[in-house]
């Protein structure tokens, strides 16, 4: 039998232009084997995606501050200091980058994100300034977030709900905020776009990037399951 999947998404799932492969559609849903979105973007994207592919729901997001699974959200982090750095960081002439585009962080529940040309030094120092937020670089966004939560730590709780052992899972991701994910499932995958972070923690390091190396890890894990 296949195994189950816990998959980033931008990156991982979508072309270099940023938007979701339409493989994905023809894939996933005909998948064997639960599939998990493990991603830093905001609740509703993930519920979206898997609402739309005619999946479970089951999610980790904003970096594992949020988890969904079994029919029950758990909210795992509180949004205070993620947003105190946030206003620190404006007070301070920094900018979150994203113009007049409120729905990056508008449905956010548990941290801030600021975009990828935002001023990262200064938010560096801002993070740095309290033990009680972390900065991630995914690449798509600079995520103030809490330490107490991860994605790996997201994937825990989901298998948990289905009864399935977290190395049980693969995993495909292409960033920092994949690493906890790759240390706790039975094998991971890097796309070959992926980070230093990403690569060196993988299992594996892909020779195809964006959604055609998960494309790829799906044939693999799909043929290895028939023989």
């Amino acid at each position: 039998m296949v195994p189950p999947l816990a998959l980033d998404i931008d990156g991982t799932l979508t072309t270099a232009d940023g938007r979701i492969d339409p493989r994905v559609f023809e894939r996933l849903p005909t998948w064997d084997a639960p599939v998990v979105f493990a991603t830093g973007k905001a609740f509703p994207y993930p519920v979206a995606l898997a609402t739309f592919l005619g999946l479970p729901i089951r999610v980790v997001a904003e970096n594992g501050g949020v988890v969904h699974a079994d029919g029950e959200t758990s909210i795992r982090a509180n949004p205070a200091a993620p947003q105190a750095a946030a206003e620190a960081f404006l007070e301070r002439g920094g900018s979150l980058g994203w113009g007049t585009d409120e729905t990056v962080n508008r449905w956010r529940e548990t941290e801030v994100a600021a975009a990828p040309d935002a001023d990262e030094s200064l938010l560096r120092s801002v993070a740095a300034s309290t033990d009680d937020v972390d900065l991630i670089d995914t690449g798509y966004a600079f995520h103030l977030t809490s330490p107490t939560v991860s994605k790996g730590d997201g994937l825990r709780l989901v298998a948990e709900a289905l009864e399935l052992a977290p190395d049980a899972f693969v995993a495909i991701g292409d960033s920092e905020n994949d690493v906890s994910t790759f240390d706790v499932v039975g094998r991971s995958y890097a796309v070959a776009n992926a980070d230093q972070a990403a690569t060196t923690a993988a299992d594996v390091v892909l020779e195809e990037s964006f959604a055609d190396g998960t494309m790829a890890v799906l044939d693999t894990l799909h043929t290895a399951a028939n023989r």
